[in-house]
């Protein structure tokens, strides 16, 4: 089966190795910088439940040399040729996160889809037919992963998902799903997975993890592209492949 057969039936592409440690070593210099000042900044958020962090190519944290790192892994030719196989033409950057482990004990991860947080059910249903956002995940250090529910990116909850998902009928969305696989990474690796599905993240282990994201060129997906996280027009011309840039870019000036 084919990558791309292969996200059509699970809704996740996993590239084992697909990085070298030289090609990381330079993009987890300048995440951890960014995290370092942006804990300072966020440390009550942080101590409390802070799981996650985002848009690591804003100018407020990094400077121009140190947002080229991560400019330029975004358009690397391995993630271009990765993201490809699910989004073959007009790919547009939207956003950067970096995942890492709460600081409190005993915090449950929880099973959701990203659209759930801005959607309706009913929107959320439509969402499944709709454009592809997708997250590319690249662990700088090992760790235990992502839990998916296989074909979920195009398939509707079943009774007891949604009902773990949403905490109905006094369930958590803690719980353990039926469906539940479970996708351990390690340096190197990159997972490719559709926001859409319904996932969660896995705590333990040194978690620190970069999620690029991309959608299929949608004008309604546009307005959560943030004009500071894209590269300026110097930055721009020292870019191999900058079309997922310039596409943004494009939409978002016209």
């Amino acid at each position: 089966m084919s990558d791309t057969q292969d996200y059509q039936k699970n809704g996740y592409i996993l590239a084992k190795g697909l990085l070298t440690a030289k090609e990381l070593e330079p993009v987890h210099k300048v995440v951890s910088h960014f995290h370092d000042l942006w804990v300072k900044d966020n440390l009550a958020f942080f101590a409390e439940k802070a799981i996650n962090s985002a848009y690591l190519t804003h100018p407020k944290y990094l400077k121009q040399k140190q947002r080229k790192v991560l400019f330029d892994l975004l358009v690397s030719q391995k993630i271009t040729q990765l993201l490809k196989q699910v989004i073959p033409k007009d790919a547009v950057f939207m956003n950067t996160q970096l995942f890492f482990n709460p600081c409190t004990h005993g915090q449950k991860n929880y099973w959701h889809r990203d659209t759930q947080y801005h959607m309706t059910l009913d929107q959320q249903k439509q969402a499944l037919k709709g454009p592809e956002v997708l997250h590319l995940r690249v662990p700088l250090n090992d760790e235990p992963g992502l839990e998916v529910i296989p074909g979920s990116h195009t398939g509707w909850d079943t009774d007891e998902e949604l009902a773990v998902r949403l905490e109905r009928d006094d369930h958590k969305s803690s719980e353990s799903l039926t469906a539940g696989v479970e996708i351990p990474l390690e340096v190197g690796d990159v997972l490719l997975f559709s926001a859409n599905m319904t996932h969660r993240g896995l705590y333990g282990m040194d978690r620190f993890a970069l999620d690029l994201l991309y959608f299929e060129n949608d004008p309604e997906i546009l307005k959560f592209v943030d004009q500071a996280c894209l590269p300026n027009e110097q930055e721009m011309e020292a870019l191999n492949y900058p079309d997922v840039f310039l596409n943004a870019i494009q939409q978002v000036t016209d």
